[in-house]
């Protein structure tokens, strides 16, 4: 199964609200071309970026019909088909195919804090419905347990990978680098590693990682894809200068949860008429926001188009 074409830059989308709270389309739709003008590899609508526990099923299914609409074959979409419901991650991994994804990201049970064996019944009986409905459509298996509350071994990563076919990588959010070394070294050839954290991106794309799926490309979709092409071709000294152009950015975005800060980031950028984020999430304090102001001048912001 190939697994290239989710190699590189993902970006994990948000999802914008009106100030009412309401789905907004038109903006959805501009932010989306965007990111494929702004040159990433691929779109994943529909993830906890894009603030997905809050949406009704027919909001979820509405952002993933969106996201391959505007993209119509430009770049594949990666949609959001994670549960702790192991029927409810089928059912949208199902939705999700007959909408036309290229692919789906499913994450780690939250809540629950299934067992590893709990975890590979999980993954294993969302991959077997998936390519009962069609074969060929892949996975890639998410990986945070700063959110979801258990985490996803190596050695469970490996099995799933060698288990079943349709799982061709794992996102990860660990931080805990033993981990991701060990799924590195021991993952067969064609298995995608891909970085959960944007500051980890290139140290471990430095490992032989492959990308990542990424909440700062929400605001530098042009800084980030070509950091990571950078990096991917070996082009160190600029994958570096980047990096540490944006850190701040990269870590800023994670100074209140996700994605409320990227969310007014990009309303101070002018991409988002409104920052709204559905509660339980709450705006932004204001002392947040005076930080995040200075980052984006301290990151030489706007004026990506010439990083």
């Amino acid at each position: 199964m190939n697994s290239e074409r989710f190699r590189g830059t993902g970006v994990a989308l948000v999802t914008p609200f009106t100030k009412s709270g309401a789905l907004d389309e038109p903006t959805f739709r501009k932010l989306v071309e965007r990111q494929i003008d702004g040159g990433v590899d691929y779109l994943v609508p529909c993830g906890t970026t894009g603030e997905n526990p809050t949406l009704s099923f027919e909001e979820h299914l509405r952002v993933i019909e969106l996201t391959i609409e505007v993209s119509n074959g430009r770049v594949p979409v990666l949609a959001g088909a994670g549960s702790n419901a192991t029927g409810k991650a089928i059912e949208f991994s199902l939705e999700a195919i007959d909408l036309g994804a290229d692919g789906l990201l499913t994450i780690t049970p939250y809540y629950n804090k299934p067992s590893q064996d709990g975890l590979r019944r999980h993954f294993g009986a969302q991959a077997e419905a998936v390519e009962k409905k069609k074969s060929g459509v892949p996975l890639i298996v998410y990986n945070v347990p700063g959110r979801t509350g258990c985490n996803l071994a190596a050695a469970t990563v490996l099995g799933l990978s060698r288990d079943l076919p349709n799982v061709i990588g794992v996102k990860e959010a660990s931080a805990n680098l033993d981990q991701i070394q060990e799924i590195l070294r021991l993952r067969d050839d064609g298995f995608l590693v891909i970085s959960g954290d944007d500051a980890w991106t290139l140290p471990i794309i430095a490992l032989g990682a492959d990308g990542v799926i990424s909440v700062a490309a929400n605001e530098i979709p042009r800084l980030m894809s070509s950091m990571v092409r950078s990096a991917l071709e070996g082009d160190w000294k600029r994958a570096r200068e980047i990096h540490f152009r944006i850190l701040p950015l990269m870590t800023g975005n994670f100074i209140e949860s996700n994605p409320a800060p990227a969310k007014a980031v990009l309303s101070m950028l002018g991409e988002l008429p409104s920052e709204a984020v559905r509660s339980p999430l709450a705006p932004i304090s204001d002392e947040s926001r005076r930080r995040l102001r200075e980052i984006i001048e301290e990151c030489g912001l706007p004026g990506e188009e010439k990083p």
